[in-house]
């Protein structure tokens, strides 16, 4: 289990489910000739074979005497298209408990945006009814997030109506700006593209930062390439800009990059490489 201090903030990481077939569905023009042309992806990030690997996880951030569980996975029980997603029974609570934050622990839930793999957990089945797992806990959405999906066609699965509208309906939601302040130690950060309202997690403590990518990006190998898009980015040319401008304001500071879907030791040190930038671990 990863663990980390940045200051007085303590952020662990649970994972939920890793494998390598999600990177050929989101770049599928991004070979493995091409991935093995960046050495440091090796041995962390790539497969044996050479592929992308990639971590779908979540983050229990303890700050100023709160417990936040930044994005939810994908959750049990739920139809999505994707075989391994598909009506899992994965133990992702008994796991979260083990990490210390069993689900009734959890004071805030916050989606950095509300794409199928970041709302999973914020219901569980119980007695053929969607209810909020954490029944303690509000649920933050991004307001301009929110406008846009409520009314979208569910392509990827019933998403919104399982996962995040019963919680809407249960009156534990909170929609909030992309520069909403969680604690005097954590704010958000507007990082649109991948979605319209998607953000990041900026914290600062004691001197130190960090912050939780989202999905900003979904591989190091866009640290390397940040004009590599996948196909499910909202408006490519936002995220390639937002990418750019993400990449220049971490590199050479000493900024935790903390990646929501990369794989361990998930987290580095944004550092310039000739032209470009590379991932520090």
């Amino acid at each position: 289990m990863l663990r980390w201090k940045v200051g007085d903030v303590t952020i662990t990481c649970v994972v939920e489910s890793q494998n390598s077939e999600i990177g050929d569905l989101l770049f599928p023009e991004v070979g493995t000739d091409t991935l093995a042309a960046i050495p440091w992806l090796k041995p962390h990030f790539l497969d044996a074979h050479g592929k992308m690997l990639l971590s779908i996880q979540a983050f229990v951030v303890e700050s100023c005497g709160r417990r936040i569980l930044v994005d939810t996975c994908v959750g049990n029980d739920k139809e999505r298209p994707l075989p391994d997603w598909n009506l899992r029974s994965g133990p992702f609570l008994q796991d979260l408990a083990g990490a210390g934050a069993a689900r009734e622990s959890i004071d805030t839930v916050l989606c950095t945006h509300l794409h199928i793999d970041h709302v999973g957990w914020n219901t569980m089945l119980v007695g053929g009814k969607w209810v909020p797992t954490f029944p303690n806990a509000r649920y933050l959405f991004g307001r301009v997030e929110w406008e846009f999906w409520k009314e979208q066609p569910e392509e990827y699965g019933p998403v919104i109506t399982d996962s995040v509208r019963p919680i809407v309906d249960a009156g534990l939601a909170d929609l909030v700006e992309t520069d909403f302040r969680l604690t005097d130690e954590i704010q958000l950060e507007s990082t649109p593209g991948h979605t319209p309202g998607h953000v990041s997690v900026r914290i600062r403590s004691r001197g130190e930062e960090a912050v939780i990518s989202g999905d900003l990006m979904h591989h190091p190998c866009q640290i390397a390439n940040p004009d590599w898009s996948p196909v499910l980015d909202h408006d490519v040319a936002q995220s390639r800009t937002t990418r750019r401008s993400f990449l220049e304001g971490c590199a050479g500071r000493p900024v935790l990059m903390i990646g929501t879907h990369f794989a361990a030791p998930t987290a580095g040190r944004v550092v310039r490489a000739g032209d470009g930038y590379r991932l520090d671990v």
